[in-house]
């Protein structure tokens, strides 16, 4: 990468004094290097540089070749649904709380920064979710997700009736609080506390997770992504929504359809060569403590 990286771009909506810290430090030290580099536009309120160096994620997409995004895994997924779009590489530091995206720790940030840009990395491509609302056959609403995408009514404790399609055939019909489809890489987020499986990054499938489903029976399930997921809502009368990573909602009446598929983008993630995705996992979920 020392040879095609010139432009790097930092990432992050900070919300402590730490965070502001490490895109100063990292910004000092790359621009002494030689580097150009673009600050997200967001942080004009926080870092005292020129204006010049302020921009959108989208400009930094086109322009950059490496963002660095400072923060926890809501700023990494914020930022990754916006460069995804571009060939731009993408690598977290740590300022947030779990950080099962964004891994590097902020005390080794240079020292680990400094070996990618000399090509020492891993790369770890992950896909998005894409979620589309049709009104009487017409798409009138679209979001993407890299963690998940979630259907589920408007008002706290309230349950949806909905009838799953998978590739045009009947999947099945379920009473629930509501129902997480999510990437691979968010088996570990909303669908995990919803008792569905980790599956590693490298799979190519989606997880249908149902929530407070009003049956015993129903189970968590793991198909390819490849597949189209359409879900309609038949006897169902109150205004429903669709969630992309508890970012972006989209307004869904009774007899509207949802369809979700693999998006056409894919998130470039890399790591520091020390990544080991089994060791992060023991770790942040603690699976490496004794239980005796």
């Amino acid at each position: 990468m020392q040879h095609q990286v010139k432009c790097i771009g930092l990432v992050g909506l900070p919300r402590h004094h730490e965070a502001i810290e490490t895109h100063r430090i990292l910004f000092e030290w790359l621009t002494s290097d030689g580097y150009h580099v673009l600050l997200e536009d967001a942080l004009a309120a926080h870092l005292p540089y020129d204006k010049t160096y302020f921009t959108s994620l989208e400009k930094i997409g086109i322009q950059a070749q490496l963002a660095i995004v400072i923060g926890g895994d809501g700023n990494m997924l914020r930022a990754a649904k916006a460069l995804s779009a571009y060939p731009i590489k993408i690598i977290g530091i740590n300022r947030g709380n779990l950080g099962f995206l964004t891994d590097i720790a902020p005390d080794n940030a240079i020292e680990t920064i400094a070996e990618v840009l000399t090509g020492q990395y891993i790369t770890d491509p992950r896909f998005l979710l894409e979620a589309t609302v049709y009104s009487k056959g017409k798409p009138i609403h679209q979001g993407i997700a890299v963690n998940e995408v979630v259907i589920h009514p408007t008002k706290v404790a309230h349950m949806v009736d909905y009838q799953a399609y998978i590739n045009g055939r009947s999947a099945f019909s379920q009473r629930a609080d509501g129902l997480i489809i999510a990437t691979p890489t968010g088996s570990t987020a909303y669908s995990l506390s919803a008792g569905g499986p980790i599956i590693a990054p490298e799979l190519d499938a989606f997880i249908i997770t149902p929530m407070f489903p009003h049956s015993l029976s129903v189970r968590p399930l793991v198909i390819k992504s490849d597949n189209e997921i359409k879900l309609t809502f038949p006897t169902t009368n109150n205004p429903l929504e669709v969630t992309c990573d508890s970012q972006l909602s989209l307004p869904v009446k009774a007899k509207d359809e949802v369809v979700i598929k693999r998006a056409p983008y894919t998130f470039n993630l890399i790591h520091s060569r020390e990544y080991d995705y089994f060791c992060n996992l023991s770790c942040k979920l603690g699976w490496s403590q004794k239980m005796y």
